[in-house]
């Protein structure tokens, strides 16, 4: 796997970059928006860590851009901990943010997470890696959907709340059901973060993402999916 890590501070680059090797992944730098975006579209990279202070091009600049063309895994890195930058992340399309200062070792998990949750070999899957409900089919190899013989390309944490509605139609999840299950027991995140990610995902997949198909509210409780 090939990780692409984008921050000005070199130091930190170089100390993520060293720990990141050591797990195995190979490594590319760039210190720079314009570069994190030159390197995201010519280079075949499987995650990218970026920071939001960036020069020449901020970091949701890059993460917007980068959604143009690419559904690969983003982890933003941001030294603000107000809630407006974590959650204009998750809008730009990021899965995930991490605040700074952090820990190596979250920084690594939160990789290995997400590399688990995107591997195509996953159990319980038909021969033919797709997963068929209605009028909506899951397809494992690429991770994105068909609705209706239309393609729909999904972010990775897009796909994992999809295939767990599908899997489970009709059973109400609360935000903090999706948190935990999605991403994780110890995720230190913001319910909120589950709202933009339902919000984005019904962009995608409903006609009118105000009275949606598939993805239902249960009010005062949480979401579900109707299966057409």
């Amino acid at each position: 796997m090939k990780i692409l890590v984008v921050d000005d501070e070199k130091l930190l680059v170089k100390g993520i970059k060293y720990n990141l090797e050591q797990e195995g992944y190979q490594v590319e730098t760039a210190f720079d928006g314009e570069e994190a975006l030159r390197l995201a579209h010519d280079e075949s990279i499987d995650l990218i860590l970026l920071d939001i202070m960036l020069p020449k091009m901020d970091g949701l600049t890059v993460c917007r851009n980068i959604r143009g063309f690419s559904n690969v895994p983003i982890i933003m890195l941001s030294a603000k901990s107000e809630d407006i930058d974590k959650i204009l992340g998750l809008e730009y399309g990021a899965d995930d943010y991490i605040t700074k200062p952090f820990n190596i070792r979250e920084v690594t998990s939160r990789i290995k997470a997400i590399f688990r949750r995107c591997s195509p070999q996953k159990p319980g899957k038909s021969s033919s890696d797709m997963l068929v409900s209605g009028d909506i089919t899951l397809d494992y190899n690429f991770r994105r959907i068909v609705i209706k013989d239309e393609t729909v390309e999904l972010t990775s944490k897009e796909f994992d709340l999809m295939e767990l509605f599908v899997k489970n139609p009709g059973k109400v999840y609360t935000r903090e059901n999706l948190l935990d299950i999605a991403w994780g027991f110890d995720y230190l995140g913001d319910v909120r973060t589950v709202d933009v990610h339902i919000r984005r995902l019904r962009e995608k997949i409903e006609k009118n993402p105000a009275e949606p198909d598939y993805i239902k509210t249960k009010w005062g409780v949480g979401y579900y999916y109707k299966k057409d």
